[in-house]
């Protein structure tokens, strides 16, 4: 028997009642979090299914968990909420009142103790952390190199700019020599980083500053959106990640027995991506006035044909949430390829840009060298 959720056109008790759960898939994908990490949810997760498929009531099986914390910060979280706990709140509400959780994971416990699955909740709930964590390890290691040769690439350009190449223009200056066009175009780059060097950082720190500040605009996100997802090869995998994040989350959903209309409803509040929540609402919408889930994803180019083709199978056999957990394993598989490739792609191309620039400068700075030694000879 599905759990309905109820739509409030109230808006005060919209704010009372429903979940607030905006940009939750954000704070999941990124590389900061609370203190109690995604990581330690993971594991505790799983011990606590563990602990309750075992026939340990929550309490103690808390009460276990709070003994096996090794940092202190960690055992205090688990000792509030067992006072809490015995206190009469019940364990969703203790979850939403802790910023260290978010309300996606208070809404699944809530459902776990709705029908009476906490301790299948919660190993949903760790399978949830454990394929997020792997996602987050693939982006990072496809990412890793790269970033560092970026860094290393622009501390060595700026090294040679500010003291390599005012030597070598010393050198022109005293022996009047000739300087070919690509020498001065050089000189004057790095004369003009010289001298408004602090310039130049305040307007990086400025547009920084301004990015963070806009970040949150819909027609920032609307237009960032449309860009990542036109860039060559990079377009297709951050359309893959943020199909791994909605295939996991509704198929959480999905298991605990929640509407999908509702399901689509949530997941829409949880991704920060502005295709795939325009895509949804969309989506929501004709399956409220009776169209199929199938032919509603395919109006939207988000939803690739392959996603199409098994909601269909899934609208005309009723497995949705085997489908959905299908899909989730096919796209963290592509993730974990496509973040291969791209760093193996990635890698060589930026040594090589890095070995040209270098190049350039060098060459640039020797060409008028050659002229000085015919002019010394």
């Amino acid at each position: 028997m599905g759990i309905k959720i109820e739509q409030q056109h109230n808006s005060q008790r919209q704010k009372e009642t429903s979940f607030d759960i905006s940009a939750i898939l954000t704070k999941e994908i990124t590389l900061f979090g609370t203190s109690f990490s995604s990581k330690k949810k993971e594991q505790w997760y799983a011990e606590l299914s563990i602990l309750l498929k075992s026939g340990i009531d929550l309490r103690s099986g808390l009460e276990l968990l709070a003994d096996t914390q090794k940092k202190e910060k960690d055992q205090e979280l688990m000792s509030s909420m067992l006072s809490q706990l015995v206190a009469g709140s019940s364990f969703s509400d203790i979850l939403k009142q802790n910023k260290n959780f978010t309300d996606y994971e208070y809404y699944a416990i809530k459902i776990g103790e709705q029908t009476g699955q906490q301790a299948q909740i919660a190993f949903e709930l760790s399978e949830f952390y454990k394929r997020k964590n792997e996602l987050r390890r693939e982006i990072i290691s496809a990412l890793t190199y790269p970033i560092i040769v970026m860094c290393t690439a622009l501390l060595v350009i700026a090294f040679m700019l500010k003291y390599v190449v005012p030597i070598f223009v010393d050198i022109f200056k005293q022996n009047k020599v000739d300087l070919p066009g690509i020498t001065e175009a050089i000189i004057s780059f790095s004369n003009f980083v010289s001298d408004n060097s602090w310039l130049l950082l305040g307007s990086i720190l400025v547009g920084v500053t301004a990015m963070i500040f806009i970040s949150k605009k819909k027609w920032y996100r609307k237009i960032l959106g449309k860009i990542q997802l036109r860039l060559p090869i990079l377009g297709n995998y951050f359309q893959r990640i943020y199909m791994a994040q909605f295939t996991q989350a509704v198929s959480l959903l999905t298991m605990a027995k929640v509407p999908l209309v509702d399901s689509i409803d949530l997941v829409k509040n949880m991704i920060n991506f502005y295709p795939l929540q325009e895509g949804l609402h969309k989506t929501r919408d004709l399956v409220l006035v009776g169209g199929s889930l199938s032919s509603a994803f395919a109006q939207h180019s988000i939803f690739d044909k392959k996603m199409i083709a098994m909601i269909r199978v899934a609208e005309e056999t009723n497995q949705t949430e085997f489908i959905f957990q299908r899909l989730n394993e096919q796209y963290n598989q592509q993730v974990k390829h496509q973040s291969q490739v791209i760093s193996n792609v990635l890698n060589p191309l930026l040594t090589i840009g890095v070995g040209i620039i270098v190049g350039v400068i060098l060459i640039a700075m020797y060409l008028p060298m050659f002229r000085l030694s015919s002019v010394i000879g």
